[in-house]
């Protein structure tokens, strides 16, 4: 009987840090055809949904989606914060007014996901584009747990998304050409996901800030796969991850304050939130991300699109190529999201699906 693995062997472990360390020693000179910002194309007939961007990449993909001429909906904890940035990003096009709006999300709330999605859908309008871009690091801090009972890291960056993504198709649909573009991280090569133990509460590992980034990024990336994999090409929806490289962003402010130094004291390495925003807009923007998308599913390989920081298309980790796991992971995440195991393949056929989330009375 072969024996369950239970993390990253030694060596595995090691590669993924020396693939962490080679992004950020060399990040700038794999990035150095682009421009910064990056040129974009007009956008007036685009729709996107960015979430978390009210600062860092967030903030600087929905800024310049929306001076390209996109509808852009900031989907948001904080509505205030985020209107304040319209008017400011407004006042600096001389008073032009950019085709943005706020609408309420909280991703430690799965209802509110539910929610922010039935108000959307109920619009009956067509989405071009999904952007989960938003997502926590609280390094150094003790495990946390939403009120819905799930490890902060995993339900922020990959629960809520997972959700928010598959209750969107109706609209993404709609729009014909829709994408779904989840910003990742490098540091998912050294994640690891315990099919059995996502939640990090059965005491079979230590748990550290750290694990559960890595392990809710890799399982991100393994769910994408798997989403890749159940939509049609006749579906038009097209699902990526994208990696941003290594920014100095918000998250900064949850590390230790030797980290912040060090992050301080290596400027020309470390992206800024602009530069890191370049993979997430050319994955929304670029006419050939629909073709490349499609030589996959033609190929049938084993990960969805995964776009570098230099915005050319890269492998993801060796564990994020495990099928086995991918699947698992799928299965486990439709199963604490509350959505049935078919709800993909009903969303398609414009059935309805009930989720067991979004329906509590306050």
């Amino acid at each position: 009987m072969v024996k369950k693995k239970q993390a990253l062997g030694w060596i595995e472990w090691l590669i993924g840090w020396m693939h962490v360390t080679y992004e950020l020693l060399f990040q700038r000179t794999k990035t150095s055809h682009l421009q910064n910002p990056l040129e974009l194309p007009p956008l007036n007939d685009l729709t996107c949904i960015v979430t978390g961007t009210t600062s860092g990449i967030g903030k600087d993909i929905a800024r310049q989606l929306a001076e390209a001429g996109a509808h852009v909906v900031m989907a948001v904890r904080n509505r205030k914060t985020a209107n304040e940035l319209i008017d400011q990003w407004c006042s600096s096009w001389a008073g032009i007014l950019l085709n943005v709006e706020v609408m309420e999300l909280d991703l430690l709330s799965l209802d509110s996901v539910v929610g922010f999605a039935n108000t959307w859908n109920a619009r009956l309008k067509p989405l071009h584009v999904l952007i989960n871009n938003a997502g926590i690091f609280s390094i150094g801090e003790t495990q946390k747990f939403s009120k819905d009972g799930f490890e902060e890291h995993l339900q922020v960056n990959h629960l809520a998304p997972a959700l928010l993504s598959v209750l969107l198709l109706p609209s993404l649909i709609k729009g014909s050409t829709g994408r779904i573009i989840n910003v990742n991280s490098v540091m998912h090569y050294v994640g690891f996901v315990d099919t059995e133990d996502m939640n990090t509460v059965s005491g079979k590992r230590k748990y550290s800030s750290l694990l559960g980034y890595t392990n809710s990024k890799l399982a991100q990336v393994m769910f994408s796969s798997v989403l890749h994999k159940r939509l049609p090409v006749e579906s038009g929806v097209n699902v990526m991850c994208v990696s941003p490289g290594i920014v100095h962003t918000n998250v900064a402010r949850d590390l230790p304050r030797i980290v912040q130094a060090a992050y301080h004291l290596i400027p020309y390495f470390v992206f800024s939130p602009q530069e890191g925003s370049r993979s997430a807009l050319f994955a929304a923007t670029d006419p050939q991300i629909s073709e490349y998308y499609e030589s996959l599913k033609i190929d049938e390989w084993p990960v969805c699109s995964f776009i570098s920081q230099g915005c050319h298309p890269t492998n993801p980790s060796k564990e994020a190529h495990s099928v086995e796991t991918s699947f698992k992971v799928w299965e486990k995440t439709l199963e604490m999201i509350g959505l049935p195991s078919d709800a993909v393949e009903r969303l398609i056929e414009g059935k309805e699906v009930r989720c067991r989330y979004g329906t509590r009375k306050d």
